[in-house]
């Protein structure tokens, strides 16, 4: 369920320019389609950690190439456009440089084809190419992958609970970086948001 709070950035853009900049710095040239494929996770695992929230207000949709912001697709068909230098949420800023850090080593082929098999993807798709990627779909997928389930196992398609954690599909305990705070005595603690699993609904019955 989509959460009524408002995205945490303002602009599609200032998350597309960070990726760019990011990039940049570590001496990268960012594809496009990477582009889009980094924006994708990061607006799923956002939603994941922060109850449906959206990352930024952005729409994706199922391009037989993978998933695409059409606006920024658009925007940046070209060349980059100007943008003006908005800094982010220190809270964007560290939630997008943990994406970066767990998917950012890939290429963007390797991303496009491990997403092509992400049912949030793939059941877009196959209802009608270039269709809407809900956030729903997203994060009952990307919300449901847990670490502690046997490796290689996966739920029947359509049933996104408990998808066991992969490479391909890694668990958000494994994306997001813990933020380092206080406890009473001082020491410092890592902190990970509480991300429960997604209740059943009462028509499915018992396992």
């Amino acid at each position: 369920m989509t959460s009524m709070r408002p995205p945490l950035l303002d602009s599609t853009f200032d998350e597309a320019k960070w990726f760019q900049d990011k990039a940049l710095n570590e001496r990268e040239y960012l594809q496009p389609q990477k582009l889009h494929r980094l924006m994708y996770l990061a607006q799923a695992y956002f939603a994941v950690a922060n109850h449906g929230r959206l990352l930024a207000p952005a729409v994706f949709i199922a391009d037989p190439a993978g998933p695409l912001e059409p606006n920024i697709y658009r925007a940046f068909e070209n060349e980059r456009p100007w943008i003006s230098d908005e800094k982010v949420p220190p809270l964007a800023e560290q939630f997008l440089d943990s994406i970066w850090r767990r998917f950012g080593v890939h290429s963007a082929e390797h991303l496009s084809k491990v997403i092509r098999k992400h049912p949030p993807y793939a059941d877009a798709l196959d209802a009608d190419p270039r269709s809407v990627i809900t956030i729903e779909s997203m994060v009952a997928f990307y919300g449901n992958i847990r670490p502690d389930r046997a490796p290689g196992l996966r739920s029947p398609k359509g049933d996104h609970r408990n998808t066991a954690h992969s490479a391909d599909a890694p668990a958000i305990e494994t994306v997001i970086r813990p933020r380092v705070m206080r406890s009473q005595s001082g020491k410092p603690v890592n902190v990970l948001p509480w991300t429960p699993k997604t209740r059943k609904s009462v028509t499915d019955g018992e396992d």
